[in-house]
């Protein structure tokens, strides 16, 4: 179910293109401080190659006031058991647009990975600071997969930051083509992301938006 209605509620996006068949909690990457600054660098970054930025700003638009709901709501106060969505997935995404605002943003999310021990939760983030002050005083749930997205493009990170499972590089398409091993499949077809027991270095090629 998609909360589309709900001003108090966390709104779960239905998945299209390669993550058919999955469902995420996202937040509006469009009025994200982090990702305002990174897409302002002076220094190449993926940012700058951001699909949610051009979708948000073009087709998607229409998605940004539910995602604005889910920023002002996680990144503000803790959520309130009754607010807590019951996930009936078997895998489920954490930001898929956006980026973590705060460390009371990343501890709703723990939040919602204690609620449902059967599902596991792949986030993906290049926030190393926000993740180590929170894990620093509060337990990791064991069905959350961290996955530290590699600003820099032609960069292969092979081990992941402390306190990360996995790492998501980005290449040009003529780069490394032998390690690229996210090649557009259906994620759910994949599952290298959403497993603890697969490889711990993701490779994708750039893409054009």
């Amino acid at each position: 179910m998609t909360n589309t209605l709900c001003l108090e509620c966390v709104h779960i996006s239905i998945m299209t293109g390669k993550l058919l068949g999955l469902r995420a909690i996202s937040t509006n990457t469009l009025t994200n401080l982090f990702c305002q600054k990174m897409q302002r660098s002076k220094v190449p970054t993926i940012c700058q190659k951001c699909y949610s930025w051009a979708m948000l700003n073009g087709f998607r638009k229409n998605n940004q006031p539910a995602l604005q709901r889910n920023s002002d709501l996680l990144g503000s106060r803790a959520l309130q058991p009754g607010e807590v969505p019951n996930i009936v997935d078997r895998y489920f995404r954490f930001q898929a647009h956006g980026e973590l605002i705060n460390q009371r943003h990343l501890k709703n999310l723990v939040l919602i990975c204690e609620r449902n021990p059967h599902c596991t939760f792949s986030l993906w983030t290049k926030r190393k600071d926000i993740v180590r002050k929170v894990f620093a005083k509060a337990e990791k749930p064991a069905n959350l997969v961290l996955i530290y997205s590699n600003p820099k493009v032609s960069t292969i990170m092979a081990k992941p930051p402390k306190g990360f499972h996995k790492t998501f590089n980005n290449v040009l398409e003529h780069e490394d083509t032998e390690r690229q091993n996210c090649t557009g499949q259906k994620c759910l077809d994949c599952l290298l992301c959403y497993k603890f027991d697969t490889t711990d270095t993701i490779v994708e090629k750039v893409k054009k938006y």
